[in-house]
This record gives C-alpha cells, structure tokens and sequence, in this order.
C-alpha cells in the first residue's frame, strides 16, 4: 500500500497554485545573468519596501534566536489604531493567504458552497476544494464583479462569498455603494470575505467597518506584499467581529507570523510617505503601459492595481516568446487564454516591457 492509497481522496485530484517563475530559474532556462531579468509576473511593488521597513527588518534580526510574540500585540495595535477598531478585531497570518485558509478550516462542511467570480484569485477556488466544499463561479461582465449575477447565485448552501476588489487578474474594482448595497442583501448564513489586497492602490477604498460593527457577518483581507513591498516576508491580516476573529484565531498555529516581518509591518505602516509615493509611481507606470498598448492596437483592461490585463491573442505563447527576451510576464488559464497580465515596473522595466511586446507581435501574426 503506497501513500496515495492512504490519502484523503480528495487530495489525490487536488489542483496546486502555479506562482510565477522565480528570476533565477528564467535566467538559468533563457542564458541570461539574473540582472539581466525583468520580473514583472507577481505584483510586486518594484521600489521594494520603505527603507523604515527595511530598518526595522534588519535590527530585528538581532533577536531572530527567540520565538515571536505569539499574539502579535504590536502590529494589531498599530493596525486598530489605524482602522479605529480594537486589537481584538484582528488576526495575522503568512500572507492574506493563510487567512483565506482559516476561514476555510473553521467554516466549510461538505455540504458548503463557496462563491467568487469566474476570473477572481484561484486560491478561493483552491480553498474550496481543500475543505470539501463546492466552489461556485458566478459570471463576470465585462471581466468586472456583476454583483446582481452573483447574489443570483446564492442559495441555502452558499456558506462564503469571495469578492476581490481591485480584483487579481483583471484589475477591475466595484464601488463601496455598490459593494455595501451588496452585502446588506445576504442572508443571515453568508459570509462575505471581502479581499483588499490592492486596496491601498486606490485613492478611496470602499470601508465596511460601520457593516462590520452593526454586525454584518464580513471578514476583511489585507496583505504587506504588495504595496507595501515585503512579499518575501509573508505577512497579511484579517479583520472583523471580534467573534469571527476569536474563532479564527482557534485555527492558528502559534507564532504563524515571524518577528522580522511583524517588525517590518509595523514599520511600514507608519512611513504613509512612502506609500503615497509608490502609489502615485504606480499609476504614472499604468498611463505609460496603457498608452503603449493603445499605440500597438492591443486592448487592456481597466486596472485600479498595480498591474494591466492585456489581450494580445494567445498568452501563452507572448508569455513564452518574452521569456526568452528576459522578460517574466504571468499567462492565464484557459478562460482568459488570449490575455497576458503584466505588472507595473519601474519606468525603465515598463519601456522594456513595452520594446519586448512590440518585438514579439510579428511572432503571434500582429503587425
């Protein structure tokens, strides 16, 4: 009897998160030097992150020799001073991701459905699986939430819905009206997890903290990975009722969240400088991707993230041919097989990127 025959079934068909090639990996499959790459697959912030974060990553090295705080004390004062709720209301994890799991640990029978957007993150879809529960997708218009499709797609066994907004892959974002309008029609046995992963890339995000305290059943997501630039860190949030996060917390494994990156956070959040630069980087990158594409004849989506979804005709290929020009874009699964995601680089990975499309376009029969 082997290990798969002892196995949970439902592993065995299990489908695994594909993330982007790692900068090396390319350099060492294309004969380049690794300086000689532009990573622009995974929405990183290009300007890393603010030299306070770096600071405190580093002095916190010092005591890498004991365990973290357990509780986070620090990082969940600063974020409840910031969002004016209490410590209690929040939970951290390794990256928003593990969040996204806790709620799938602590909520999801069989029986459940979990619902989110034809063209929403995976790891909603991957979650669903994990627990056994039954994803649903709900049809997008216009690669945008269409939340009247999906409320129509709720019923007695839907236990999540997953809204992303901005949303990863396309870039598109719903209103607070809208969204607000949304979660007060559910009912009482849905939880609406609602995804803010891109949310500092926008100038107003929507803020559901007055659903939240009047008792709405909502769990907000939060990550340092991007805007903030410590992806390598793994570090993310939730926050919500002080119920759901105590019973979030029940799922957690002690000291999920390391001391460098906590340190790193903490830092982080108080250099708002930084972040308002990044962001306005951000969307000066955006103009000079989006006026390049319209120069080429090649559509793109509307993004409020810090990333552009490209249709280009067959992604696969544009993601392969710019590969071997040292360029490292994200191709898309089948529903959205001729679009290539490309994020938003610094002024010079951006005319590379843009020299790299025009290069290639002949290759795919664009001219």
């Amino acid at each position: 009897m082997n290990y798969s025959q002892l196995a949970n079934s439902r592993i065995l068909e299990q489908p695994t998160y594909q993330p982007g090639k790692p900068i090396e990996v390319v350099a060492r499959e294309q004969g380049f030097k690794p300086h000689e790459i532009c990573k622009l697959a995974s929405n990183e912030n290009p300007w890393g992150a603010s030299p306070l974060a770096l600071q405190a990553g580093h002095e916190a090295l010092e005591g890498v020799h004991r365990y973290p705080d357990g509780n986070g004390t620090y990082l969940r004062e600063q974020l409840a001073e910031i969002h004016a709720l209490s410590p209690s209301q929040f939970i951290l994890g390794n990256g928003s991701n593990e969040i996204i799991e806790l709620i799938g640990h602590v909520f999801l029978n069989p029986k459940d459905e979990v619902l989110f957007g034809e063209h929403a993150f995976v790891v909603y879809k991957l979650v669903a699986l994990l627990m056994g529960a039954k994803p649903v997708c709900a049809p997008m218009t216009d690669l945008r939430h269409d939340l009247h499709l999906m409320r129509e797609k709720v019923n007695q066994n839907t236990k999540l819905i997953f809204l992303p907004s901005p949303n990863n892959p396309t870039g598109s974002w719903n209103s607070e009206e809208e969204i607000i309008e949304f979660v007060c029609g559910l009912p009482e046995h849905v939880i609406f997890c609602f995804d803010e992963a891109y949310a500092e890339y926008l100038d107003n995000p929507p803020n559901l903290k007055a659903l939240i305290n009047e008792g709405r059943k909502i769990i907000a997501l939060r990550t340092f990975s991007k805007i903030y630039g410590l992806a390598g860190l793994r570090i993310g949030y939730g926050y919500g009722s002080e119920e759901v996060i105590r019973l979030l917390q029940l799922a957690r494994q002690p000291f999920n969240a390391n001391s460098i990156a906590m340190a790193s956070a903490i830092a982080a959040l108080k250099d708002q400088d930084w972040v308002e630069e990044c962001r306005s980087k951000n969307n000066r990158g955006l103009r000079q991707l989006e006026e390049a594409c319209d120069s080429m004849g090649l559509p793109w989506v509307p993004s409020k993230a810090n990333f552009l979804l490209i249709k280009i005709g067959n992604g696969t290929q544009a993601f392969q041919e710019l590969q071997k020009i040292g360029i490292i874009a994200r191709p898309m699964p089948d529903s959205l097989r001729d679009y290539i995601r490309i994020s938003v680089g610094t002024s010079q990975e951006n005319k590379f990127v843009i020299e790299g499309l025009k290069q290639i376009l002949p290759l795919l029969g664009k001219v």
